[in-house]
């Protein structure tokens, strides 16, 4: 069961944010939504059944909590943020993920790609990426937020100047 909480806590928070939560308020829910499924015995399936799964149950107790704050106004409509949320984490990512693999070769420097790899591919905490690379852990931290800003920035520019260059040919 921690493997199916390591695979899906970053995008259950994520979506409860896209809803609207508060930051503390989304990561109560993911709790509670992994302590709800547990404790109905749940049965792990293909990683996007078990996904969609998992944003029901917590898109259900976001609800309740609502229901018993009729004063607090609604910031989202929610088969609306359903409706974006599933064409944003559609399941043709590969325009996305060939701009990220050109990207990682075109933006960032060797260091700053080994510290990617060392966070997301090994799952290295902060303190063990500075250490392997000589760093703070400030250090690491102000690293990681330039590489993601610099590899957000070059992935849509890929995406936006890609149907321009397909119309010229």
């Amino acid at each position: 069961m921690a493997a199916l909480v390591r695979a899906h806590q970053a995008g259950l928070w994520r979506y409860l944010r896209f809803l609207g939560c508060q930051p503390a308020e989304a990561e109560d829910l993911v709790q509670e939504t992994f302590l709800a499924v547990f404790r109905e015995g749940f049965e792990v399936r293909s990683p996007a059944q078990t996904a969609a799964y998992l944003r029901a149950v917590a898109r259900n107790r976001f609800l309740m909590v609502r229901r018993r704050e009729r004063n607090r106004p609604w910031a989202v409509d929610i088969e609306v943020a359903e409706g974006v949320w599933a064409r944003a984490t559609r399941d043709d990512l590969s325009d996305y993920l060939v701009a990220l693999a050109d990207c990682l070769q075109t933006a960032v420097t060797a260091r700053v790609r080994q510290a990617l790899e060392l966070q997301y591919r090994d799952g290295a905490s902060r303190a063990e990426i500075a250490n392997h690379l000589g760093l703070a852990v400030e250090g690491v931290k102000t690293l990681l937020r330039r590489a993601r800003s610099a590899l957000r920035d070059c992935v849509e520019k890929k995406l936006h100047d890609e149907p321009t260059e397909r119309s010229k040919t």
